[in-house]
């Protein structure tokens, strides 16, 4: 193999490498968006944000399918489910006003070790 041809084929592997974490990042964050769209359209009473559940959802989704192309599929679900709680726990504490208390605390910062964990197990 010729320097050229393998220099194109080393940088298109690592923008592989990436574009499966920005995959993940894309999916959490779209699913995010429709959980949260979903409460503002208080019981799909709100016709905007009650498409905002499905066209998030739906990109969600997409993305998801796609980056599981390069991950198992137990990392990539436990990656998005996991991350996606915490995520949407933060904003409902912010935006929404929710109350924590210690059991939701513990149980959040469980789930964020939890995807560490499966993270550092280095299967994909």
């Amino acid at each position: 193999m010729s320097i050229c041809r393998y220099v194109f084929y080393s940088n298109l592997l690592e923008i592989n490498k990436k574009m499966k974490w920005i995959l993940i990042l894309v999916a959490i964050i779209l699913e995010v968006l429709g959980t949260t769209m979903m409460k503002l359209s208080q019981g799909f009473t709100k016709p905007i944000y009650a498409i905002g559940v499905f066209v998030f959802y739906a990109g969600s989704i997409t993305f998801l399918t796609l980056a599981l192309k390069y991950f198992q599929i137990s990392i990539v679900y436990a990656i998005w489910s996991g991350l996606g709680i915490a995520i949407t726990s933060v904003i409902g504490l912010i935006y929404f006003e929710e109350k924590i208390d210690i059991v939701k605390s513990v149980s959040l910062i469980l789930i964020i070790l939890g995807v560490i964990g499966l993270n550092l197990s280095k299967n994909d």
